[in-house]
């Protein structure tokens, strides 16, 4: 079991292009359960996930999102919120978002994971979600089935780790 995690964090990119096949809900439900699931600050969890699967909702999203044109042509889109007056919103929202990435790969369906904390678009897509203003927008995933490989190469784990000390 621990082989085949680590296997799927080891292999997972971001990947934008996806193809025209949906996700099962319970899929979907699953992937969104190992959110839930993240760690929390004080145990607090603090977030609301909306799965947008309908073709206009994910075209008005990548519509305002900057970087995430491709949101439009992905099976699903997570907007992950965290309530606002949480200290540790961002870093909870972001464990959850980690969680749901790796889920997702072990499904085998293909992610990217989107900036939506404090972007220019933040608020709108708060708002065209309908979510409460108490919560704040943390990140947007795209999710889908993909034929394409990252090409882009990882540092070396030598480049980035010192032991003790640098």
């Amino acid at each position: 079991m621990a082989n085949e995690v680590i296997r799927v964090i080891k292999e997972r990119r971001s990947i934008r292009e996806y193809l025209p096949k949906p996700i099962p809900r319970e899929v979907l439900e699953d992937i969104v359960d190992c959110g839930r699931l993240a760690p929390s600050a004080i145990n607090l969890q603090p977030w609301l996930f909306v799965v947008s699967t309908e073709k206009e909702i994910k075209e008005q999203i990548s519509k305002l999102a900057l970087y995430g044109k491709f949101i439009a042509n992905a099976a699903a889109c997570i907007s992950v919120f965290c309530e606002k007056d949480n200290e540790y919103h961002l870093q909870d929202g972001c464990a959850a978002t980690e969680n749901m990435i790796i889920a997702a790969k072990a499904y085998g369906i293909d992610s990217c994971w989107v900036a939506g904390y404090d972007r220019p678009y933040s608020e709108d897509i708060r708002k065209l979600l309908g979510v409460p203003e108490k919560y704040k927008l943390i990140s947007l995933i795209s999710l889908g089935y993909s034929d394409k490989t990252a090409r882009r190469p990882k540092k070396a784990l030598s480049d980035v780790v010192r032991w003790e000390r640098y």
